[in-house]
């Protein structure tokens, strides 16, 4: 089935429309609308409070279904036959249903459920192409982003008194990276349909100067994936090395050129799999449609294991980052806030979970365990270890908590960057700089620690301040608690994506720590989305 196959077959049945041209269009020209077609109407939309206020509000006059309706109608129908193109369930709105529905209407009754039908097929698709087929929160709990879902009531309206063609095309993201995931995403497809990338590469670990069958795999590969030009070698000589470097560079690998067995694991992935963390990453992307950026934020994609300050559309800053372990109770939600201070020389105040679960049952054996935290009490009083005993009381019940002042040792370094929210996230700096070198780097009980905070601080106080360095400085020198508020609040977006636009348009795709995108995949299957394959 060609992609604009159902547009086609869509307008050879309303073409067979017999009633439009009757007594029911003399009827709605005059505006005496029969009182089947207001009864059966009002009957069909009073399931969804958006379509019945809609049609009571307007005496019930069609809306798809009138004699000046044509033009809409066929707007919407050729909407929803590129819906696939969206990563979205087809059948969900069954635009060959609505057109075969109203094709074979031939009572008022027929033509008012053909009405109603097209309505709810359009308030399906506006919802879903604006903000998403799923419920994220119901998909995986750590995605606790807030959904702008718009007002069927609205929408309704909108496509009643405005350009049809225009406000359908209005429905989707607007943002350069939605159409970028788009064209890869009809790309994908069309490499699967010439047969994918070839066979994986049967080998465990290659390297420069290597020879054989395997190396002409993964030479085959690279070519069919561009990042080679083709080629006759059997050897994997510095052409090969230099394309699996680009191929390191966009899927956040070490990128030193050798196949080790990591490396080959991402170049074996198949396209199949690739068009599904497209899919997934347009449903992300539809989520957070209205989401406002910021002309400065920070952007901190998860499997990315990065944080980058962005000004006006362009990456100013850009450092490793260390994310929650794939653990359930330690993984780094999905959210967005304001970045209000920064902390110098912070004390750590150990998470209630951490002091409850870890520390408690060492204090228990040994009162003097961890002696680098401070054991305080309720007002943040220091209390002396000798006067608690810890092996009276359980994790429910324990009264105090636990702090680490400021030191070179300190769990979150030398500075804190606070964007205040419920999860207890923030970006900070770490003592165990070594996990900086790691490809897949989780180690955290959730926030995110930065590889170059001082760095990123200074980034950050650039914008009020001439002497950035200066000014951290004397607070870090200080040795004291310092709070360095910001002058305008920056936006602060924890975000996943394992497919992404890079900087050069490329297509760039990451690994699913925490299996959110596989849950993701699964429910949009689920609802009808075609994964993995091309769609019709």
């Amino acid at each position: 089935m060609t992609r604009f196959g159902t547009v086609g077959r869509c307008a050879a049945l309303l073409g067979t429309v017999a009633f439009l041209s009757g007594a029911a269009l003399s009827s709605a020209k005059a505006q005496e609308l029969p009182p089947a077609f207001v009864q059966v109407v009002a009957a069909a939309a009073s399931g969804d409070d958006g379509a019945a206020r809609f049609y009571q509000a307007a005496d019930y006059r069609p809306l798809w279904t009138g004699a000046d309706s044509a033009g809409r109608r066929q707007a919407l129908l050729s909407a929803l036959a590129l819906a696939p193109a969206h990563g979205l369930p087809a059948t969900r709105y069954d635009a060959e249903g609505l057109a075969r529905m109203l094709a074979e209407a031939r009572t008022e009754g027929d033509r008012a459920r053909a009405e109603v039908a097209f309505t709810l097929a359009y308030l399906r698709f506006a919802h879903d192409i604006s903000s998403g087929v799923l419920d994220p929160q119901k998909i995986d709990a750590g995605i606790v982003r807030e959904i702008d879902r718009p007002d069927p009531l609205a929408l309704l309206q909108a496509i009643a008194s405005q350009d049809p063609v225009q406000v359908l095309r209005d429905l989707a993201p607007k943002s350069p990276e939605y159409a970028q995931l788009m064209r890869a995403k009809l790309g994908l497809e069309d490499r699967i349909a010439k047969g994918g990338w070839g066979p994986a590469v049967p080998a465990k670990a290659l390297v420069p100067g290597d020879q054989g069958p395997a190396v002409v795999a993964l030479r085959d590969r690279l070519v069919a994936m561009g990042y080679l030009t083709k080629s006759a070698t059997r050897t994997y000589d510095k052409a090969i090395q230099a394309a699996v470097q680009r191929f390191q560079l966009d899927n956040g690998l070490i990128a030193d050129g050798f196949a080790y067995e990591g490396t080959l694991n991402e170049i074996n992935v198949a396209p199949e799999q690739r068009l599904k963390s497209v899919i997934v990453a347009m449903e992300r992307m539809r989520w957070m449609r209205n989401l406002v950026l910021g002309e400065r934020h920070v952007w901190v994609n998860l499997p990315d294991f990065s944080a980058r300050i962005v000004d006006h559309g362009k990456t100013t800053f850009e450092t490793r980052a260390v994310i929650g372990k794939n653990v359930p109770d330690q993984h780094t939600p999905e959210f967005s806030d304001m970045m209000e201070h920064m902390v110098v020389n912070p004390s750590w105040g150990v998470p209630r979970s951490i002091t409850v679960k870890e520390y408690l049952p060492l204090l228990q054996r040994n009162p003097n365990a961890v002696s680098h935290l401070q054991v305080v009490d309720r007002r943040g009083r220091v209390v002396p270890r000798g006067a608690v005993n810890f092996a009276a009381y359980s994790g429910r019940t324990f009264p105090f908590a636990l702090r680490q002042p400021p030191s070179d040792g300190n769990a979150l370094g030398k500075v804190k960057f606070m964007f205040p929210n419920k999860y207890n996230i923030y970006l900070h700096d770490t003592p165990a700089k070594n996990l900086f070198s790691h490809e897949v780097r989780a180690y955290s009980h959730g926030c995110i620690r930065l590889a170059e905070p001082f760095d990123f601080a200074y980034a950050l106080l650039a914008r009020q301040s001439d002497d950035p360095k200066g000014i951290f400085a004397g607070y870090l020198n200080s040795g004291r608690e310092s709070t360095v508020k910001l002058d305008a609040n920056v936006p602060v977006h924890l975000v996943y994506f394992t497919a992404f636009p890079g900087a050069k348009g490329q297509m760039t795709y990451r690994r699913d720590v925490y299996g959110r995108d596989g849950m993701i995949a699964g429910a949009l299957e689920a609802a009808g989305v075609v994964m993995g394959q091309v769609q019709g």
